[in-house]
């Protein structure tokens, strides 16, 4: 691993640390809080594919007629990345995206997707996204959450766009959550499970296998431009506080809620 690759991991530890530490776990110990975690985190989901989509627009030719973009390895990098993010299967082998994994825990866990379908529908009917936040009412820690990745995209930035999809949206879930998931699942597999296999799913295939391949993609993408390395590594610590408040966000509704 290059030295840039390493300056950027040790200058982002401290706010990975932090994060995986975060109070919003030790909160949320019923399927209740679970619910409202849940309706606040699909909407990083869903941008997380959207800064996904964002990269291979830029990366690869998507247009018709088709020429050759960029590098082959960045191609092969990013259309790996999102064959797998866009086209996984759930717990039965049936494909579907890792956005739509999720709705399916949600629905299972029987939290509130009105805000998240009125949101897509409205995206469906040419909405801008931050207009389409407003209309749906999401807390203003989505909002701001959001309204960054959106930021991200549209620097139209390559090296800008993998960095903060490498190193900003890695999900950071410690070992505790994992093991209030499964206490909880024990509880009512019924339901849990759909949640849990996104989980596990998760650390499997972003954890491992597209971390791997996201780091080599920043790595072709900033070469050996420093200016391109120190916006990589200053856009990767803005998405990592912007995490924070996303989390913070969340907790303020599971402590505000008896339950």
């Amino acid at each position: 691993m290059n030295n840039s690759i390493n300056k950027i991991q040790e200058a982002i530890a401290p706010l990975r640390e932090a994060l995986t530490h975060h109070s919003v776990y030790h909160q949320i110990n019923q399927i209740e809080h679970l619910q409202l975690f849940m309706q606040d985190h699909i909407f990083a989901v869903w941008d997380f594919m959207s800064i996904l989509k964002a990269l291979q627009r830029n990366l690869t030719c998507v247009e018709v007629p088709w020429v050759p973009v960029g590098s082959a390895e960045t191609r092969y990098l990013i259309n790996e990345i999102v064959n797998g993010e866009e086209s996984d299967v759930d717990e039965e082998g049936v494909r579907m995206s890792h956005f739509e994994l999720y709705l399916d825990a949600m629905r299972q866990s029987g939290a509130d997707l009105s805000q998240i379908e009125q949101f897509l529908a409205l995206l469906s009917q040419k909405t801008s996204v931050s207009e389409a936040l407003d209309i749906v009412g999401v807390s203003q820690s989505v909002k701001d959450f959001v309204n960054f990745t959106f930021e991200v995209i549209a620097t139209n930035q390559p090296h800008i766009q993998a960095a903060v999809f490498t190193f900003g949206r890695e999900d950071l879930i410690p070992d505790m959550f994992i093991a209030m998931v499964k206490d909880l699942h024990a509880e009512m597999p019924e339901r849990i499970a759909k949640f849990r296999y996104y989980l596990e799913r998760h650390i499997e295939v972003d954890g491992d296998h597209h971390s791997h391949l996201a780091i080599q993609m920043v790595t072709e993408l900033c070469g050996t431009d420093e200016t391109k390395w120190q916006e990589a590594l200053t856009y990767s610590v803005k998405a990592l506080q912007m995490r924070k408040v996303l989390w913070d966000g969340v907790e303020a509704k599971v402590q505000a809620v008896e339950v």
